[in-house]
């Protein structure tokens, strides 16, 4: 199998883990702390709407008057993920032979970026260095992360200076601002994407809030008249249920959460440090990377010959199994960033006290190293 297929097989192992969990102890007993729980919080009055045609007459307005007041721009679009956003995007505004440049803190972008930059023909370059960032004259669109799959914000001074070079060479600008267009702005007090002068910005609708796992992209008009032209084109579109979702979501959301678990973050981190852990600290909770979940089980005494990739999904395996805590190596899309994160913003984290997440991190490296010396990775992950 292909590392991909692998990839698969490990979430549908995750999925069943949950699908027994709730069978056994219902859904409450699970913990999500991915950030990207999502909710579809949705009325009966909703739901007699919710019609191929009925659906997107009703809702339209609203979505439009909730996202540009949470995006900026003149106009909003919502499509089925946000990685349909970008593929949307970039097919409708980069033609084959140019190029995508694209500025982020920390590699790797997500995969979308790269990946439909080679399904239309066109060159892509990532950069993380300003001083090395160019853009030369065959370049059709710069992209900027706005806040990396791990949580790392790019400063506004930073997009400023990528803007106004792509604005010097007449290239529109697209911000993949996931989970940044919460983070930047509730945590580090920034200004939209769009007021940043971006020309189109597209966020996820499930991260670091309560709407559905989808996308909502802004920007001028014009542009997403023709990104729209696409997504219609290639049924990228957001069908109703999830428009409404969306609109939910964004009623709900308030930045208060995440300033909240952003103050208690230091106090969590010191736990963690107390129990000779050393985890890096996010703007909203704490994460092990890949390689420094495998030195850690290294640390305790096991001899580990697999890639830190699977050891991280192990580990968040366990998290499940035996604790119920939901974090995304275990059911994250394959290609997903196999860091383990921990997000005390997500709404579930008011379900165990700081001492018990400690705990339970702690006892998982403990059961991910047994893992590791009975070489018993293909139960824990496939079985």
């Amino acid at each position: 199998m292909s590392i991909t297929l692998n990839e698969v097989k490990r979430r549908e192992k995750g999925l069943k883990i949950i699908k027994d969990k709730i069978e056994t102890d219902g859904i409450d007993s699970l913990i999500d702390l991915t950030g990207l729980a999502g909710g579809f919080d949705i009325t009966p009055e909703d739901i007699s709407l919710l019609e191929t045609y009925a659906g997107p007459a009703v809702y339209e307005q609203k979505v439009q008057e909730l996202g540009i007041k949470h995006l900026g721009g003149e106009k909003i679009l919502p499509v089925n993920r946000t990685t349909s956003g970008i593929v949307a995007m970039i097919i409708a505004l980069v033609k084959p032979g140019t190029k995508i440049v694209h500025f982020l803190a920390k590699k790797p972008a997500h995969p979308s970026i790269p990946r439909t930059a080679k399904l239309v023909g066109a060159d892509y370059e990532e950069y993380t260095n300003l001083d090395e960032f160019k853009i030369d004259d065959n370049t059709s669109l710069v992209f900027i992360t706005g806040t990396t799959m791990d949580l790392e914000v790019i400063s506004v001074e930073d997009f400023k200076r990528v803007i106004k070079q792509a604005k010097e060479k007449d290239v529109i600008v697209a911000v993949d601002d996931a989970s940044g267009a919460r983070i930047r702005r509730a945590v580090y007090n920034q200004p939209t994407a769009i007021d940043l002068g971006a020309d189109i910005s597209v966020t996820s609708t499930d991260k670091l809030m309560e709407g559905p796992r989808g996308g909502l992209m802004a920007g001028s008009t014009e542009i997403i008249d023709k990104i729209k032209l696409v997504v219609n084109q290639y049924g990228l579109e957001a069908q109703a249920p999830l428009i409404v979702g969306m609109i939910k979501g964004l009623e709900k959301y308030s930045p208060e959460r995440i300033q909240e678990a952003f103050k208690q973050k230091d106090e969590l981190y010191q736990k963690l440090l107390d129990k000779q852990l050393n985890p890096q600290t996010t703007p909203t909770g704490f994460m092990f990377k890949e390689e420094e979940i495998k030195a850690e089980v290294e640390k305790r005494g096991a001899k580990v010959d697999m890639d830190a990739d699977v050891i991280a999904t192990v580990y968040s395996m366990l998290l499940i199994d035996n604790y119920n805590i939901i974090t995304i190596p275990a059911v994250g899309m394959p290609g997903a960033s196999k860091t383990v994160r921990f997000d005390w913003a997500a709404k579930d984290s008011d379900k165990l006290t700081m001492d018990e997440l400690v705990s339970a991190v702690c006892d998982t490296f403990d059961k991910t190293v047994e893992v590791c010396k009975n070489n018993d990775f293909e139960s824990v992950l496939y079985n």
